[in-house]
C-alpha cells in the first residue's frame, strides 16, 4: 500500500517535470498577459500541437527510462529504511532481553546470597546449641561424678572412722570395766553403739 502511494507520487512528480519541460512559455505568462491579453497566454494551434507531441514524447521517454530508475531508487531507499528499522527493532528487542536476563540473574544472585546467609546463621545457631548442650551434659556428668566420688570418700572415711573407733573403744571399755570380755563381745557392743550414733547423726 505504501509502495503504491510512493509510486503514484513519483509519477505525478514526473508528469509535472515533463509538463514544465514541454511548456517553457508558461513561465512568462504573466508578462505576456500584460503585453497582449488572453490571446498572448494561449498559444496558437500551430504551436500547441508540436508542443503537445513533444510533451507526449518526453513523457514516454521519462516513463520508459527515467521512471524505472527513479522507482528503483525509491524502492532501494525504502528497503534500506525498512531494513534499518527492522535492525533497530531487533536490537531493541535484544537489549530488552539482555536487560531482563541481567535483572533475573541479579535477582537470583541476591536470593542465593540471602539463602546462604540464612543457612550460615541456621548452622551457626545449631552448632551453638549443640556445643551448649554438650557442655551442659559434660558439666552434669562431672558434677554427678564429683558427687559420687565425694559420697564414696565420705562412706569410706566413715567406715574407717568406725573401725578405728571400734578398736579404740574395745581397749577403753576393757580398762574401764575391768572384766575380761571376749573381743567379739567388745566389738558387738561397740558396733551397736556406733550404729546407734550413726543413726542419730543421720536423723
Amino acid at each position: 500500500m505504501k509502495t503504491r502511494a510512493n509510486k503514484a507520487v513519483a509519477k505525478v512528480a514526473f508528469g509535472a517535470l515533463a509538463l514544465n519541460a514541454a511548456f517553457p512559455a508558461l513561465a512568462f505568462a504573466a508578462e505576456a498577459e500584460q503585453e497582449g491579453g488572453i490571446s498572448a497566454i494561449l498559444p496558437d494551434m500551430a504551436e500547441f500541437i508540436p508542443m503537445l507531441i513533444a510533451f507526449i514524447i518526453l513523457w514516454i521517454i521519462l516513463a520508459k527510462f527515467g521512471w524505472p530508475m527513479f522507482a528503483g531508487m525509491l524502492e532501494k531507499r525504502e528497503n534500506t529504511i525498512r531494513e534499518a528499522l527492522k535492525k533497530s527493532e531487533e536490537a531493541q528487542i535484544e537489549s530488552e532481553r539482555v536487560l531482563a536476563e541481567y535483572n533475573k540473574q541479579l535477582a537470583d544472585a541476591k536470593a542465593q546470597s540471602a539463602q546462604i546467609i540464612a543457612d550460615a546463621r541456621s548452622v551457626g545457631e545449631a552448632v551453638k546449641a549443640d556445643i551448649t548442650a554438650q557442655a551442659q551434659t559434660e558439666a552434669a556428668d562431672m558434677i554427678a561424678k564429683a558427687k559420687a566420688a565425694i559420697e564414696a570418700e565420705k562412706k569410706q572415711a566413715i567406715s574407717e572412722l568406725q573401725a578405728t573407733v571400734a578398736d579404740t573403744s574395745v581397749d577403753v571399755a576393757a580398762r574401764l570395766i575391768g572384766e575380761d570380755l571376749t573381743e567379739g563381745e567388745h566389738r558387738a557392743i561397740i558396733e551397736r553403739y556406733v550404729k546407734e550414733a550413726g543413726s542419730f547423726n543421720g536423723n
